[in-house]
């Protein structure tokens, strides 16, 4: 007989808590915890790319130390995107997130103008550990497109959530102080690889002073 009691007593809450789940309640702290993740994976593979970049650069001088315009770019780069301090409330911060990716975006540009030099330099081409470093960054290029384009469709479907209806009820009540993640947008310049001309520049016109006029 307690235990009917018992269970009576506990049927509303248990009633409530089925409906509430059948609204979604749940489903925006579910989806914004998928998408802090994704980002935590984005950070991640940014990071390798990071730590790969030094023994690169120092490979590339052993071999091209002249360039030096291009490994100073690169260094100076990496510094940069190494600065910019995230965490998980970056993806509702549009200023702090669009500063990460800018920074991000211009380390690909140079790093796209250290990995050029190596055709005009066959040594540089053949070397073991260049070609294992390169291997390296090209896989975790890989990897950055991949967790960006996991980002951006975990971010999308966090926003659509807040602003669709019924989730948009708990957004406006219980989750009032969430906000929507910033996505990652394809740059012009991440289009396209930059073109480094490393032929011979034009031979200077000498001029052999004045030229006689064609005869009449």
């Amino acid at each position: 007989m307690r235990m009917l009691k018992t269970i009576a007593r506990l049927a509303p809450v248990v009633a409530l808590a089925a409906l509430l789940a059948g609204c979604g309640v749940n489903t925006i702290p579910t989806q914004d915890e998928a998408t802090k993740t994704a980002w935590a994976e984005v950070q991640n593979q940014y990071q390798r790319r990071a730590d790969l970049i030094p023994n690169l650069v120092n490979t590339v001088k052993g071999y091209a130390a002249q360039e030096k315009g291009v490994l100073v770019a690169v260094t100076e780069a990496r510094a940069s995107a190494t600065q910019v301090k995230v965490d998980a409330s970056t993806i509702s911060d549009p200023a702090q997130f669009q500063q990460y990716a800018a920074a991000q975006d211009k380390l690909s540009g140079v790093l796209g103008r250290l990995m050029m030099i190596q055709e005009s330099y066959p040594d540089l081409k053949s070397n073991q550990n260049f070609l294992a470093l390169q291997s390296q960054l090209e896989g975790t290029e890989n990897r950055i497109a991949i967790a960006r384009r996991d980002y951006n469709l975990a971010a999308q479907t966090y926003n659509t959530t807040l602003r669709t209806f019924p989730s948009i009820i708990w957004a406006k009540t219980l989750y009032g102080s969430q906000k929507p993640a910033q996505l990652f947008q394809a740059t012009a310049a991440a289009q396209s690889a930059p073109s480094v001309d490393f032929s011979a520049p034009p031979a200077p016109t000498v001029n052999t002073g004045p030229q006689s006029a064609p005869a009449q």
